[in-house]
């Protein structure tokens, strides 16, 4: 059911907390760098959390891991200064959405991706990708149950690229509002197909009205790729590697 706990169903959170509190042999709360919805996928979320426990990071790593469901894993532990915050301290995250083009149900993309059986004209989806880039008022691209106080984020990075049947958005902000990138990748794909043209991104951030927008991509295709910290931090993480992540969904 994505990131956050729910009554309702099992999710991330959870799961998450469940096992560090096994190894911590008490009850552990965990703070995540973004929230994932149901049916988006993470690859680079950064999670911290306070413990009294004295573990090595590599019982950490292991232990979470044994404890974790086969689709959550844990991919690296290190001990932080207890001021530092996953959420707050953050300068960036970067979001990949991922589509593909295909005539024909393909197996192993199902639930990994986007599938749009149009041809998709990538240079002109690049194109108005551009107008995102800087900061904006983004109330035509967030939900409208969004709760964030403020509609106005800072995209630095915006591209639209094609490698055979597979097309992919990579973007980066300060921050996002609730379904940002689907409703971006949304407004793209008509480009994409020749129904908006390539101007009408900066149109619609101008008209600020959620109901201008086209549809919302589906969560299947939307990966946190990574989050950016200051380098006083010294994390661990790196962003991973595009072809490796995506290299088993080529098989068909």
């Amino acid at each position: 059911m994505g990131w956050q706990r729910q009554h309702h169903g099992p999710s991330v959170q959870a799961e998450l907390e469940r096992a560090l509190s096994r190894i911590a042999n008490a009850d552990t709360a965990v703070v995540c760098a973004g929230r994932t919805d149901t049916g988006v996928h993470a690859v680079g979320q950064v999670v911290h959390f306070d413990c009294t426990a004295t573990r090595h990071p590599h019982n950490w790593l292991a232990g979470a891991n044994s404890a974790l469901p086969d689709d959550i894993a844990v991919r690296w532990v290190q001990e932080v200064s207890p001021s530092f915050h996953a959420r707050f301290d953050a300068e960036s995250r970067r979001y990949v959405y991922l589509i593909r083009k295909q005539s024909r149900r393909s197996v192993l993309s199902h639930n990994r991706a986007f599938s749009v059986p149009q041809t998709l004209d990538v240079g002109a989806m690049h194109a108005a990708s551009q107008a995102f880039i800087g900061e904006h008022d983004f109330s035509t691209f967030r939900a409208a149950g969004c709760q964030s106080r403020s509609p106005v984020r800072c995209v630095t990075t915006a591209r639209v690229r094609c490698a055979g049947d597979w097309v992919w958005f990579d973007v980066t902000a300060n921050a996002f509002v609730q379904h940002m990138v689907r409703n971006m990748v949304g407004a793209l794909v008509q480009v994409g197909r020749g129904e908006l043209p390539t101007c009408a991104i900066a149109s619609l951030l101008e008209r600020r009205d959620r109901t201008a927008a086209p549809f919302a991509a589906p969560p299947s295709g939307l990966y946190l790729w990574h989050v950016s910290y200051p380098a006083a931090h010294d994390l661990t993480t790196s962003p991973p590697v595009l072809a490796d992540t995506f290299a088993p969904l080529r098989l068909g």
